[in-house]
C-alpha cells in the first residue's frame, strides 16, 4: 500500500511548490509532478504513470479535485480506473476520499463544480478580449515564429524544408504562414 501523491500546474511559470510540500507532509511515499492542462489527460503523462502502476491498496493524494482533471467525466474515469485496481482517490482540500459511499458523491459533486469553473474562466477570458478588441487594446498572442523572417527567407527561393529546419518549425506551419499572404 503506497501513498502516492500528484501535483499539477497548468502553465510552465507556475509553481509546483505548495502542492509538493503538501503532499510530502501527508506521507506520500512517492510523488509525480507536471505541467500540463486539466482539460484532458492527453499530455499528462505523469497521470498516464501513476495510473498504469496501481496497486490494490494504493491511494492517489491530490492536494485539490482540480489538480485531477477539470473535467467531470474525467475525474470520474479516473476514479473509476483507480477503483477498478483496487486503489482510492483522497483530496486534501476539503478532505474527502473514495473509500467511503458519501465520498463518491461528493468527488461527483466537486468534479461538476470544477468543470463549471473552467467554464466561466473561459466566459470571462473570452469577454476580457473582447473588451480589449473593442479598447483597441487586445493585439493577439505573441507570435511563436518569425513570420518576416519566414516570408523572407520563401521570397529568396528557399524552400518550406529549409525554412522549417532554419525556424525550429513543422513544414506546415510555413505552408500555412506562406498561404495566409496569399
Amino acid at each position: 500500500m503506497a501513498r502516492i501523491g500528484y501535483a499539477r500546474v497548468s502553465t510552465v511559470d507556475q509553481d509546483l511548490d505548495g502542492q509538493l510540500a503538501r503532499l510530502t507532509a501527508e506521507g506520500c511515499s512517492v510523488i509525480r509532478a507536471e505541467k500540463a492542462s486539466g482539460a484532458s489527460r492527453e499530455g499528462r503523462g505523469e497521470l498516464a504513470t501513476i495510473l498504469a502502476f496501481l496497486r490494490p491498496g494504493d491511494e492517489i493524494v491530490v492536494t485539490r479535485l482540480d489538480r485531477l482533471g477539470r473535467d467531470t467525466r474525467d475525474v470520474l474515469n479516473l476514479m473509476h480506473e483507480a477503483e477498478q485496481r483496487g486503489a482510492s482517490v483522497t483530496v486534501l482540500e476539503p478532505h474527502v476520499s473514495t473509500r467511503g459511499e458519501m465520498g463518491h458523491v461528493v468527488l461527483t459533486v466537486l468534479g461538476m463544480v470544477a468543470q463549471m469553473e473552467r467554464r466561466f474562466i473561459k466566459e470571462r477570458q473570452r469577454e476580457g478580449i473582447a473588451r480589449a478588441r473593442t479598447a483597441g487594446v487586445y493585439t493577439g498572442g505573441k507570435a511563436r515564429l518569425d513570420h518576416p523572417g519566414i516570408r523572407r527567407m520563401a521570397a529568396e527561393g528557399y524552400g518550406p524544408t529549409v525554412i522549417a529546419r532554419a525556424f525550429g518549425c513543422s513544414r506546415m506551419q510555413v505552408y500555412r504562414l506562406l498561404l495566409e499572404r496569399e
